[in-house]
């Protein structure tokens, strides 16, 4: 099954579409998780990424915060939990994901099943205020309503949150970007986005499974009503000072 993945990008349409199997857009995802979980960081882990240079930027966040403890959602196989309690073993980390697969892959790396535990970012296990950081790396966009995984995020954090993710509207050519800010300025890109997959408002892709057209700037108003102050970074290269016209990706960090 990893063989065809890796040498047909059409797999996942393939198996989920064209058959037309009963499975949710959930289901999908989570299964395309499973049936990578033993290359998943070959496909989405590269030290120096976009997600690294965030992650080096929230280490300095939370020394700035005096945090001393973090809740990860969507950990994956623990990449941020390892590199926090690497680069500061004194803070408290917990990360929730829902694949099994992925959670095993963390625990055979060291990461205890008290650190890493099976729940998902719409239903966080924890009471208000329970973390003093509250931090998300590449969920938002395979979810379909990311800003409930938001409203949770800011409920049970006690100090700040922090999310890296993607900004559709500073991706692809220039003329791309034009006409998807032209379509978002009009109130029209979801409408677009509809057409340009067919209706079903999300792409499946070999090196990221299920995922939605997301860009951080869709939440960002909800965010800065909720927080005293909201923090902006390009987390990859960008041609422009505006950062929603170029940067492809993004860390926001919210402080409450």
């Amino acid at each position: 099954m990893i063989i065809s993945l890796l040498n047909n990008p059409e797999y996942y349409l393939d198996k989920f579409m064209i058959k037309n199997l009963p499975l949710s857009e959930v289901e999908i995802q989570r299964s395309y998780y499973r049936d990578t979980a033993r290359i998943y960081d070959q496909l989405h882990v590269h030290e120096k990424d976009a997600h690294y240079f965030a992650l080096t930027f929230m280490l300095g966040a939370i020394e700035f915060l005096e945090g001393q403890s973090l809740l990860d959602v969507g950990s994956g196989t623990g990449r941020t939990i390892s590199y926090i309690q690497t680069s500061n073993p004194n803070i408290k980390v917990v990360g929730i994901e829902p694949v099994e697969e992925l959670r095993q892959i963390g625990y055979s790396k060291g990461i205890s099943e008290d650190q890493l535990i099976e729940r998902n970012g719409l239903s966080i296990p924890f009471d208000d205020n329970s973390f003093d950081i509250v931090c998300s790396f590449g969920v938002l966009h395979h979810i379909k309503t990311p800003s409930l995984v938001i409203q949770e995020m800011l409920r049970v954090a006690r100090k700040a949150i922090f999310i890296s993710d993607s900004n559709n509207f500073g991706q692809g050519t220039l003329l791309a970007r034009t006409l998807k800010q032209s379509f978002d300025l009009l109130g029209l890109w979801k409408f677009v986005d509809l057409i340009k997959t067919k209706g079903k408002g999300y792409t499946i892709s070999e090196g990221d499974g299920l995922a939605y057209s997301y860009s951080l700037f869709n939440d960002f108003n909800y965010i800065k009503k909720h927080c005293k102050t909201v923090h902006l970074l390009n987390t990859s290269p960008t041609s422009s000072a505006d950062l929603y016209r170029s940067a492809e990706h993004l860390g926001l960090l919210g402080i409450l």
